[in-house]
């Protein structure tokens, strides 16, 4: 059993930074994809942006800290597991609540040494909106303003189908 953690963003003022860097290409099919880029990574563009803009720096009014989780490796197994499944992996919280037209941080730590993990942010019709890379050992951060209510699916595309979770979008504060 994987235990699930539900956290609403709390207020906080932050500035964030990233370079992601290229890696595979031909991974995933965008919504921007007539939107020139350099490797597979990409932040939203194009009719993206009507749900939700990303930036890699600026100033958010909420934020939460998304880890990624080791539930079953080869080097600290269960052995039984990963022989039958693989390694398994999660993002911690899978669900996450925000404000829609509210800048909020997301910063994901990847605690695994030896493992890349990626991020997918998904549109209501399973289209990418974005794509970045979660490298080993690192903290990555970024704005996120999404502009219409609902759920947002999100994925490890490296990592399925465990590592996977959902943000809630609800009405603006007042």
């Amino acid at each position: 059993m994987v235990a699930v953690s539900v956290f609403l963003c709390a207020p906080r003022r932050l500035v964030s930074s990233l370079r992601p860097e290229a890696a595979y290409a031909g991974v995933v099919q965008a919504a921007n994809s007539s939107t020139a880029r350099k490797g597979p990574f990409f932040l939203p563009s194009g009719a993206a942006l009507k749900i939700v803009t990303v930036a890699k720096e600026g100033e958010a009014q909420a934020g939460i800290t998304m880890l990624t989780e080791a539930v079953a490796v080869k080097e600290t197994g269960p052995k039984a597991t990963v022989k039958k499944f693989g390694e398994v992996y999660a993002f911690n919280p899978s669900f996450i609540a925000v404000h829609r037209e509210q800048p909020t941080q997301i910063e994901f730590w990847n605690l695994q040494p030896d493992d890349e993990h990626d991020f997918a942010l998904l549109g209501p019709d399973l289209t990418v909106l974005m794509y970045v890379k979660l490298p080993p050992m690192q903290k990555t951060s970024y704005i996120f303003t999404f502009h219409q209510e609902g759920e947002i699916d999100f994925k490890c595309l490296r990592h399925q189908p465990e590592m996977s979770g959902q943000i809630l979008v609800l009405p603006p504060v007042r």
